[in-house]
């Protein structure tokens, strides 16, 4: 069906799709924000699961469906390549909270912990690629070790959240995690209700998802491009524009730890694509599938998440209207990992 659609129809299927995901991420900020303070469960840990893997719905159909239509590489660079543009669009939030730098007002110790977890995850595809090509009914084994260290990393978590061993100093520039007083409008809908609605912008987002997996892998065939570029920088920057989205939103909202949280929960979860995508590749291991140029993006991601932590623990504090250092790095590390991709690097 998607091979006999001309080009100009794909491209305004992509686009539509693209759109979907927009609006639906920027719906699901406020919903978020307000089942965090119903439910009692903090900023970071709801943006970090539910908002976090809301978000990544439209990811994580792009994967799969990839991988379920033998495009190893579009499958693979679109879950790290995302998890790359995400981090970078800390940054960019950085840029809309005028107060103080973003990671300075946003100290939380649970996402500095979610962050670790996902250096460590991280690096389990590396460990797949570097080990012998062995398989439980085509899957590699490390696939199954990815979902064991995230719902670890959430209890963990959890723990971390309820009994700290240390917490981040207060200054008068730290924006804690506090409930907002609902309006009589927001009172008037149900915490079920609110959970519905939340469902149904993410079933909206999964269609899109599939839609611009479909779209993407024609578009890819037709116009020359590598499966890894297209998924680590046209596919991953699409189905990542929620998180951008909801950052940018919550930021401007006060929620900060919701900000950072659903950026590195989200990251987190997209881990999770690896593992879908290996068992939906039905032709072997899916790490050993795929070249240099996917992996790099890995590096990528570890370097970036790494700088993101350092920068959340280090907390500089930069005057009014002026963005951390450590979002400059970010900005710096993901335009050279681009621009390293197209002129033909790994």
């Amino acid at each position: 069906m998607w091979a006999d659609l001309p080009t100009l129809i794909l491209v305004g299927a992509f686009v539509v799709a693209s759109a979907v995901i927009f609006v639906s991420g920027l719906n699901m900020t406020g919903l978020a924000d307000r089942l965090a303070d119903r439910t009692g469960l903090g900023e970071a840990l709801i943006g970090g699961v539910l908002l976090g893997a809301a978000t990544s719905l439209g990811g994580i159909i792009v994967s799969v469906t990839a991988a379920l239509d033998g495009h190893p590489s579009l499958a693979f660079s679109n879950s790290v390549g995302g998890i790359a543009a995400q981090t970078l669009f800390l940054a960019v939030a950085d840029m809309f909270y005028r107060r103080i730098n973003l990671e300075h007002a946003a100290a939380d110790l649970g996402n500095v912990f979610q962050g670790i977890v996902l250096m460590v995850l991280l690096t389990l595809p590396f460990l797949a690629m570097s080990s012998p090509e062995f398989t439980i009914w085509a899957v590699h084994p490390i696939s199954f070790v990815i979902p064991l260290v995230y719902a670890g990393g959430l209890v963990a978590q959890k723990t971390v959240r309820d009994h700290p061993m240390w917490e981040p100093v207060a200054t008068r520039d730290t924006k804690e995690d506090e409930p907002e007083e609902e309006d009589e409008g927001g009172r008037a809908q149900s915490t079920g209700r609110m959970f519905v609605t939340f469902g149904g912008l993410m079933l909206l987002m999964g269609v899109a998802g599939y839609v611009i997996a479909k779209t993407a892998s024609q578009l890819a065939d037709r116009t020359g491009l590598s499966d890894s570029l297209v998924g680590a920088l046209a596919t991953a920057l699409v189905t990542s524009m929620p998180e951008l989205v909801t950052t940018v939103a919550a930021v401007r909202r006060g929620a900060l730890q919701l900000a950072v949280g659903g950026i590195i929960g989200g990251n987190t979860f997209d881990t999770l694509f690896l593992m879908a995508s290996d068992m939906s590749y039905r032709d072997g291991s899916l790490y050993h599938a795929v070249g240099a140029a996917d992996f790099y993006w890995i590096a990528t991601a570890l370097v970036m998440t790494g700088v993101l932590i350092g920068g959340l623990i280090l907390r500089q504090r930069q005057g009014p209207g002026r963005i951390g250092a450590e979002s400059l790095l970010l900005l710096g590390i993901y335009a050279a990992a681009v621009a390293v991709q197209f002129m033909g690097g790994p």
